[in-house]
């Protein structure tokens, strides 16, 4: 005979062994029953996406109505709820009806400069063999919705719609999927349909032409000399005896003939300039959205010219690596950049684990706001060898142009974007 103290040390064992049965047992039946949910819910999808949060409410409230009078016999809510439930199903037939829509979206032109004018069209087609009802359709773009109302349409008509897009922001903006819409007049019931694809608009940042070789940044044509010894290159360094294996297109002939042994010529490796543009955009770095947008035409405007000039580059932002193959795609890069908050513990860990994976960089650009001080500037110059020019432009929007040097790095002030090709200039100079 088992005491009560006995019983109760059992008791969580027994507990855990029944929740062990009961969760297989809810296992089994999710098992068996799940196919049939998963079915339902396929079919009832559809059918209950069309009901708006009016829609809901409006059936909500039948229901309650129906309720009441079911169970108090009131008669005020029995004209209320059947009020209700009529109007919704007279709202049903709203939906029924086939849209037979060819429909294609275009922009003109996809690439913009901020506050330049942007135009889209938007052409509809009955692609159907029967006429088609009066409909609304809808297009997203950007964060607003274009309406257009299309009229009855006989089979093959087309029906052509122009919209004006916003450009007045650094952006890429999305126009589509084109929406036919069906529903009644109250907003109880709603049936969208997609008809095309979305269509990018990229509205590029201001920027200003700069004199070509970049900011004076990179001077050689065929690289930067480097001091490793190479036994195939450019740049003449010295001679030395031959040894079997070498290339006797480098024999000097010259001097073998009066020493009486062969020579042959070394050199010093070059390399192609690399140029690394690291810029930041930490929110708190920047006084201001102007600034934040300065910021990013100042990187834009040198970038590209870097591109143009050919040199290799990369730019990179907290938020990942630039595409910067050419002008084009890296100023579609910079449309999709946003102010982000603080990512890396640092600047300087920022700059370090955005530039560990690239090539060893012989120019380093900086581009940060207003609120960066000289220290930040500082840390991610200390990342990089003594052989590589740093230069970093403090955006500070309204402030003088002004161009100085802290322990060997170059600080430029920039506070108006048309002040950037004279500061590029004193720099080179």
């Amino acid at each position: 005979m088992t005491t009560l103290a006995e019983r109760l040390d059992r008791l969580p064992a027994t507990l855990a062994a029944a929740g062990g049965r009961i969760r297989r047992a809810l296992r089994v039946v999710w098992a068996v029953t799940s196919p049939v949910v998963r079915a339902i819910w396929r079919v009832v999808t559809p059918v209950v996406a069309v009901i708006t949060p009016t829609g809901w409410l409006v059936l909500l409230v039948a229901a309650i109505s129906l309720g009441l009078s079911f169970a108090f016999g009131w008669q005020e809510f029995t004209y209320l709820g059947t009020l209700m439930l009529a109007a919704f199903l007279v709202c049903c037939l709203f939906l029924y009806g086939r849209a037979s829509y060819g429909v294609i979206i275009e922009l003109n032109p996809r690439r913009v400069v901020v506050g330049d004018r942007a135009m889209g069209r938007i052409l509809v087609t009955n692609t159907g063999p029967k006429n088609l009802q009066p409909t609304r359709m809808e297009l997203p773009v950007g964060v607003g919705i274009a309406e257009f109302q299309l009229p009855a349409m006989t089979p093959k008509q087309e029906v052509e719609k122009l919209f004006a897009v916003p450009t007045n922001k650094r952006a890429v903006i999305v126009a589509g999927p084109a929406e036919s819409v069906r529903g009644d007049q109250i907003g109880l019931l709603r049936r969208a349909l997609k008809w095309a694809d979305a269509v990018d608009l990229f509205v590029h940042p201001k920027t200003i032409r700069l004199a070509p070789s970049a900011a004076g940044l990179v001077r050689d044509l065929e690289g930067q000399v480097s001091k490793k010894i190479t036994n195939n290159d450019i740049a003449f360094h010295a001679l030395r005896p031959y040894v079997p294996g070498d290339d006797r297109r480098y024999v000097h002939w010259r001097t073998s003939a009066r020493i009486g042994q062969l020579m042959v010529r070394q050199f010093e490796e070059t390399r192609r300039s690399q140029v690394t543009m690291i810029h930041s955009t930490r929110r708190d770095l920047y006084a201001s959205d102007e600034e934040f947008e300065l910021a990013i035409s100042v990187t834009a405007s040198i970038a590209a010219q870097i591109i143009r000039d050919g040199t290799q580059m990369n730019v990179v932002s907290e938020s990942g690596m630039w595409k910067t193959q050419t002008v084009v795609s890296m100023l579609d890069a910079s449309c999709r950049i946003e102010p982000v908050g603080a990512l890396f513990p640092s600047i300087r860990e920022f700059a370090r684990e955005r530039t560990k994976r690239l090539a060893n960089p012989s120019v380093v650009i900086i581009v940060g706001g207003s609120k960066m001080t000289t220290a930040d500037f500082r840390s991610v110059q200390s990342l990089f060898g003594s052989d590589t020019s740093q230069v970093a432009f403090h955006v500070n929007h309204g402030a003088h142009p002004k161009l100085g040097a802290v322990a060997g790095l170059t600080v430029i002030t920039v506070g108006d974007l048309h002040d950037l090709p004279s500061l590029v200039r004193g720099l080179s100079s």
